[in-house]
């Protein structure tokens, strides 16, 4: 892993934070209905139900969500014991707390990371790592953004599963509206994947996992994969 971080440069530190920043208070008070109600289905063509039902696949008992948004779906999830362990990652302490108070019940804990760097987690383990609508707002290429699962494998107990979604760029996936959307988005700095490509993403899990799934709904990819590759 560290041949890997050392070839690939991770973007400057106040592009990722401005990232990180654009998600305040006001915007993840409309978030739920909004990106996860409106634009998700209806522009990017992949419902938050399908979305949810990824979760509910990969999710395990002990769980650590890098980018958590509002905790909807953590909130929503079904976690395989009553009782999960989870942890919370992001570098904009806003929807750490959202999503933190959200899942209060399950008591998680937090930490605001940079996902560029080590995550500093030390001798925690973990069955599952959801990582929902994160990569495309990460700046930089898929390849710099691969970094995070880097950064994860280290954390990761046996079996462990790296999961999430991420709205790809453009391409064939996108209709002339959701182009539209997709483009101004990134004009903005909302999202940074104009140049996010299926088969880069493909190609960065398979470097890192044995275990690879890629499954393409309307402009979204959901990914999963498993088992650290030697």
């Amino acid at each position: 892993m560290e041949a890997n971080e050392a070839r690939v440069q991770a973007p400057a530190d106040e592009r990722v934070r401005a990232a990180a920043e654009s998600y305040k208070r006001p915007m993840l008070a409309a978030y739920d209905w909004i990106v996860l109600g409106f634009v998700s289905r209806w522009m990017w063509r992949c419902s938050r139900w399908t979305m949810l039902k990824h979760y509910d696949a990969q999710v395990g008992a002990r769980h650590l969500d890098i980018g958590p948004g509002t905790g909807w779906f953590l909130d929503r999830c079904r976690f395989p014991v009553k009782n999960p362990d989870v942890t919370l990652v992001d570098l904009n302490e806003t929807p750490l707390a959202t999503a933190a108070r959200r899942i209060r019940r399950h008591r998680p804990a937090t930490h605001v990371r940079d996902v560029y760097r080590p995550l500093d987690l030390g001798a925690a383990r973990f069955d599952s790592v959801g990582m929902n609508f994160l990569l495309h707002c990460l700046p930089g290429t898929v390849a710099q953004k691969a970094v995070v699962f880097d950064h994860v494998v280290p954390y990761l107990a046996p079996g462990a599963r790296v999961f999430g979604s991420t709205v790809l760029g453009t391409g064939p996936h996108h209709t002339k509206a959701s182009g539209r959307l997709l483009l101004k988005l990134n004009r903005s700095e909302v999202f940074n994947n104009a140049d996010d490509r299926l088969d880069d993403l493909a190609r960065e899990l398979a470097a890192r996992f044995g275990e690879v799934d890629l499954r393409v709904k309307g402009a979204v990819c959901l990914f999963s994969a498993r088992f650290p590759a030697a």
